[in-house]
């Protein structure tokens, strides 16, 4: 299957993260231009290391991605630089859990729905309208299983994440013969550093690797997924 997007210029939010830094790679190895979205400047030394080379194809851009005048700026940086953005792919998202609800923080509340809900509202809020111009765009947005499946002590997190969805599921219904699709992807517990620590008795090997789900991803951002728009495909592997 050619999954080639070469000289189509992708915006990763959170592209440097544990997940995000995988699909950076990955769309750079199938000859996108990159552009990221980070909050840590540690982060950039070491993605731009692994890319090697393909580094030329890379450009960061410290960006809340939850504040609209933030993304409107770089958007339209890149608008400017490139004249289109093909590709939208939010990363971002965040995980507090563990309490009942009556004692979860109505701070934690507002944290999971900046982080995992606002996000992806912001960034197509301004990527969408140039897509439209072009008539043509992909857009993936990362959700979780949680969305559909409400564990006990994660109300916030799973209620943010279920709105995302949903919200993507509007937005398809929006771009219904545009010419611009958009999609979510649902992963369970990613096999990352940070969630290792935090789980240390798991079974990782259950875990869906960062590298498996980038793949899916470049899939339904490539032409050979030109069908699928506003599904929400779920990567759980076969736990």
């Amino acid at each position: 299957m050619n999954l080639d997007i070469s000289g189509k210029v992708a915006l990763i939010a959170g592209g440097t993260g544990g997940l995000g830094k995988p699909i950076t790679l990955s769309f750079l190895n199938a000859g996108a231009k990159v552009a990221v979205t980070y909050i840590r400047d540690d982060e950039i030394a070491a993605l731009r290391n692994e890319a090697g080379d393909r580094a030329a194809l890379l450009s960061t851009h410290a960006v809340n991605v939850t504040d609209d005048g933030s993304v409107r700026s770089a958007v339209e940086t890149l608008v400017a630089k490139h004249g289109r953005i093909d590709i939208l792919v939010n990363t971002v998202g965040g995980y507090a859990g563990g309490l009942k609800l009556w004692e979860t923080d109505p701070q934690v509340l507002s944290q999971m729905l900046d982080l995992n809900l606002r996000s992806g509202y912001v960034l197509a809020r301004n990527v969408v309208p140039v897509m439209l111009k072009q008539k043509s765009g992909a857009i993936v947005n990362i959700a979780a299983r949680a969305a559909f499946d409400h564990a006990a002590g994660a109300s916030a997190y799973a209620a943010s994440k279920a709105a995302a969805v949903a919200m993507m599921d509007c937005l398809g219904e929006d771009l219904k013969g545009t010419g611009v699709r958009v999609n979510s992807v649902l992963p369970s517990i990613i096999d990352t550093p940070a969630n290792r620590r935090a789980m240390p008795g798991a079974d990782f090997g259950k875990w869906p690797k960062p590298e498996e789900i980038a793949r899916v991803i470049l899939f339904l951002c490539s032409d050979a997924a030109r069908l699928i728009h506003g599904a929400s495909v779920p990567v759980y592997g076969n736990d």
